[in-house]
């Protein structure tokens, strides 16, 4: 028995583990390495084992960075199973739609690039997959997993996945290994929810573990409390209006989104948020979610549960509009004043939001509010670190609109709530991925009663007593 490490490892993007059992190999997520034109080029690499050696993915949750390799696992010659639950295959068909379309999107800009500058002669970057590739990838979807109910995945295998409370579907993954006389129970975190949020229930912690397998994003630092936050997000929104500017809040399509409508829906029932204001969905993406989102009620906890039965829509305002089409999303920069935006992605990597940032970051009276966790290397975290000037679309842009950062909507746990969810399985051996390596230090120096290991890239180790291989 044996694990490997192929993605967030040091870093908070590109999840991907590797476990090898009674013959089997089975991954936990191949996501996608996310930021600068570095990590970018890391997708296109190996993966550190052969694709079509893989008998089975057991997948915590759609975000990119934990689903977006998948088509890549497929075309370089996956053949095995894909399982996760019913909400996390829905959300996924629809992240790895939108991710092909845009890595088929930037290689035809690229080759436009090259066209009018004839003297550029590097080869043109190749997607990383196309929509064709994306679409293979859902014939390997197979079992659908429930909470708390235990998979034979193969013989001497069986996976239990339990609610990580991070997004709609997520899912930590508790796996139970014979091989010969070995045994060996690993827990995997995916991605850890934080406590009281709206919509979905808390995370349940899975049995207690030999060996656990944790996130770090935010294992430096306390959230901010979330009625706090939805306060600032308020007075936010309400000074921009004094001011006579417009809001851009680049939001995440996976729960983010959902969240805030939540959170708007409520200030201006409750009178805190004008009932003028007009509240604008620019993210197609973000739109299928929220119509995915009111199918699986599963998953709900029971304040949103108990809003669906009296047939009230958490998410709808009486102002919002929904813009899928292209036009009408340029058509929002005509309106000045009283608008919130709402437009991915997230990290402001690609998407409509970059459009808005062109047209409102200039002005004073605008206002952008981050909502959620920025990488390093991202567009999102030049601005929060203080950037005077950023470049979209080839156009060096002045940041004159005020800049808020409100941590307390994270959908990760914070430093308190890792530790506590981490003492709860009482593992001997704890290993940290998917942060960054200095945070991930200063939460190892927190850790009491067993052994932390922080891997590089490809690192083997063996199970259960973690010895390099």
């Amino acid at each position: 028995m044996k694990i490997s490490f192929h993605g967030a490892d040091k870093d908070v993007t590109g999840s991907c583990h590797l476990i090898e059992c009674a013959g089997k190999k089975i991954l936990i997520d191949c996501g996608l390495f996310q930021g600068g034109r570095e990590l970018s080029e890391e997708n296109q690499e190996d993966f550190g084992f052969d694709a079509a050696s893989i008998d089975f993915v057991l997948l915590t949750h759609a975000h990119l960075d934990h689903c977006g390799r998948l088509p890549l696992l497929v075309k370089r010659g996956f053949k095995g199973e894909i399982i996760t639950t019913s909400a996390s295959k829905d959300l996924t068909r629809l992240v790895l739609l939108d991710s092909a379309h845009l890595q088929e999107a930037d290689a035809r800009a690229q080759a436009h690039r090259q066209q009018r500058h004839a003297r550029d002669h590097r080869p043109v970057q190749e997607p990383l997959y196309t929509l064709y590739d994306a679409t293979r990838c859902f014939d390997y979807f197979g079992r659908i997993a429930y909470y708390e109910k235990p998979i034979k995945i193969a013989a001497g295998i069986t996976a239990t996945f339990y609610d990580a409370g991070h997004i709609l579907g997520s899912a930590s993954i508790f796996l139970e290994l014979k091989e010969g006389r070995k045994s060996c129970a690993v827990v995997f975190s995916g991605d850890l929810g934080s406590r009281g949020r709206k919509i979905l229930r808390d995370p349940v912690p899975p049995p207690p573990a030999d060996v656990v397998v944790m996130e770090t994003t935010y294992g430096d630092r306390l959230h901010r409390s979330l009625d706090a936050s939805v306060k600032e997000l308020y007075q936010a929104i309400n000074d921009t209006f004094q001011h006579g500017g417009n809001v851009i809040i680049p939001t995440f399509a996976l729960e983010r989104s959902q969240e805030i409508l939540w959170y708007l829906r409520e200030g201006v029932e409750k009178g805190l948020l004008p009932a003028s204001m007009h509240v604008f969905l620019d993210s197609p993406m973000a739109i299928s979610a929220t119509e995915i989102f009111r199918h699986h009620p599963e998953c709900y906890d029971d304040e949103a549960c108990r809003l669906f039965k009296q047939r009230r829509d958490p998410f709808h305002l009486n102002n919002l509009h929904i813009t899928r089409d292209q036009t009408d999303s340029m058509a929002i920069n005509r309106i000045t004043s009283g608008a919130v935006i709402m437009a991915g992605s997230g990290m402001c990597t690609g998407g409509r939001v970059r459009h808005h940032l062109k047209h409102l970051l200039w002005r004073k009276n605008a206002s952008v509010i981050f909502v959620g966790f920025a990488a390093i290397g991202t567009l999102a975290r030049q601005i929060i670190d203080g950037a005077r000037t950023v470049r979209l679309f080839g156009e060096e842009i002045d940041v004159n609109a005020q800049i808020y950062t409100i941590n307390g909507f994270s959908a990760h746990a914070d430093r308190n709530e890792l530790l506590a969810w981490q003492k709860q399985i009482q593992a001997e051996h704890t290993v940290l991925v998917h942060g960054e390596e200095e945070v991930m230090r200063i939460f190892a120096s927190k850790l009491k009663n067993t052994e932390v290991l922080i891997p590089s890239k490809n690192q083997s180790f063996t199970l259960p007593g973690l010895k390099e291989i």
